[in-house]
């Protein structure tokens, strides 16, 4: 596919009617620069996606923009790098950092599950094959260039881009883009938003005045409950300390760890629940919460200023740090009550996994979900009432507890998507709900029309438009 010849053309390869996937095409006359390049998730008829080579040769896109460092926004990067893109990789410098921690062990996940299908004999294809390596990712760290915040940079011929703080994770950032010679900017691209409640980083800033906007829809069809998440999860944890179980949390290792250890440093030191063991197994969850602790030492201004400069908010008592695979076998052999919190977040990989297969079939446990759960995940299966789990190959029953946090979470619900858009200073043309199952998606776009009379739309898979017509300013 050539370059648009005509105009600013937007094109949406990912992250349309599901929560996955992140990956949307700018196009001029004289560049092409893709907004984030993340990895599918979920139901196999999106895993297959990743398989599949972009609509538009890896070769011809001059740059890659990311908003943040989760995998379904920056995993697929190591696989265009491989088959022929080497332009450079714009992000904030804080998702670089995690970038360098997450990009890697998701190419050794993936050569990992390869080597253990082949071992089990339980994979289709022969031999199985990983997506790409972990020297595929280490090569295509070499490409990022880090942007400061609120920085203008040119990131293509003739498209300039701002990187402002979106609060969803550390480095996590709304895009605009310019486009030359006109007067206003074609598209802002809101990436992940965080909540303005976030217990240590601050709020999102609002949106920079764009003819286009493009906002996730994560909890489009939602609103937080009023109640405390803090206080629910230490009510879960007390009921498995009464049952002397253990409590497997799986968490996304970027962000999610480091909430979840901040919360339980102040249920304890609250006295809500006993001190008890609390194992951090997940290599990439362990470096990423040396970032955060990193950020809160150094005071960066992404950190609540009432709490920069104290790394031990992210330390509660008798936290174990399983940095080793022989760490991570003996938490096997631990009696309750105790705490594991484990990537991946939905249960789709990871260490996870082994802990999953152990403590599932015992009703003194619980598995604790403390954030969204997208479709085909083996999040939302239990979350849903599956009886049966496969994991690793084999089938266990499912006897112990599943509590839902969903609303844990640090995306944005509906009002706060809401009060984020209202925030801009001029009505867009046009508002694009993307980054949100169908129902989520729907509902978002028909709130955007009724309370803010916006014209609002769910866009297609690789649905094209017009973000500015030729020959306007």
């Amino acid at each position: 596919m050539s370059r648009a010849r005509h105009g600013t053309v937007l094109e949406f390869l990912g992250a349309t009617q599901t929560v996955t996937g992140s990956r949307f095409l700018l196009s001029t006359p004289r560049a092409r620069v893709l907004i984030d390049c993340g990895l599918y998730q979920g139901n196999k008829e999106l895993r297959e996606r990743n398989w599949k080579p972009l609509p538009v040769d890896a070769e011809s896109i001059d740059s890659v923009l990311l908003t943040h460092a989760h995998i379904d926004h920056s995993g697929y990067l190591p696989r265009i790098a491989r088959t022929g893109f080497r332009g450079p990789i714009f992000a904030t410098p804080r998702t670089v950092e995690l970038c360098e921690i997450v990009l890697p062990d998701s190419g050794y996940l993936q050569e990992e599950e390869a080597r253990y299908a082949s071992a089990a004999g339980y994979s289709k294809h022969s031999p199985p094959l990983p997506l790409y390596t972990q020297e595929d990712a280490l090569t295509s760290l070499k490409q990022f260039r880090a942007v400061d915040f609120d920085d203008r940079v040119e990131v293509a011929d003739g498209i300039w881009a701002i990187f402002r703080q979106a609060g969803h994770i550390l480095g996590s950032a709304s895009i605009t883009l310019e486009v030359e010679g006109a007067q206003r900017a074609a598209v802002t691209f809101s990436g992940d938003l965080g909540r303005p409640s976030h217990p240590f980083l601050c709020p999102p800033a609002p949106p920079a005045d764009a003819r286009n906007i493009v906002i996730e829809s994560t909890y489009g069809d939602e609103e937080h409950c009023e109640s405390n998440p803090e206080q629910q999860l230490g009510e879960a944890i007390q009921k498995v300390v009464d049952r002397a179980g253990v409590a497997v949390i799986p968490a996304f290792a970027v962000d999610r760890t480091e909430v979840v250890l901040f919360h339980l440093k102040r249920l304890v030191e609250s006295g809500v629940i006993p001190s008890l063991p609390i194992y951090v197994d997940s290599p990439m969850a362990l470096a990423s919460l040396e970032v955060y602790r990193n950020a809160i030492r150094e005071g960066d201004h992404q950190i609540r200023a009432e709490l920069r400069a104290d790394p031990d908010i992210l330390r509660p008592d008798q936290l174990t740090e399983a940095r080793t695979v022989e760490a991570s076998k003996a938490i096997r052999n631990v009696r309750g009550p105790a705490m594991i919190v484990s990537a991946s977040g939905m249960a789709t990989g990871g260490r996870v996994l082994h802990h999953l297969a152990q403590r599932l079939p015992d009703a003194r446990n619980s598995i604790i979900f403390v954030g969204f759960q997208a479709a085909g995940t083996r999040g939302r299966a239990l979350i849903d009432g599956r009886r049966e789990a496969k994991l690793l190959g084999r089938h266990v029953p499912v006897k112990s507890e599943i509590v839902d946090l969903s609303h844990f979470s640090v995306h944005a619900d509906q009002s706060e998507l809401l009060d984020w858009l209202r925030a801009a200073p001029n009505e867009p043309d046009t508002v694009y709900v993307v980054h949100g199952e169908a129902r989520a998606a729907s509902t978002l776009c028909d709130a955007v029309r009724d309370q803010l009379g916006w014209c609002a739309v769910v866009p297609r898979y690789r649905e094209r438009v017009l973000a500015i017509p030729a020959n306007s300013n």
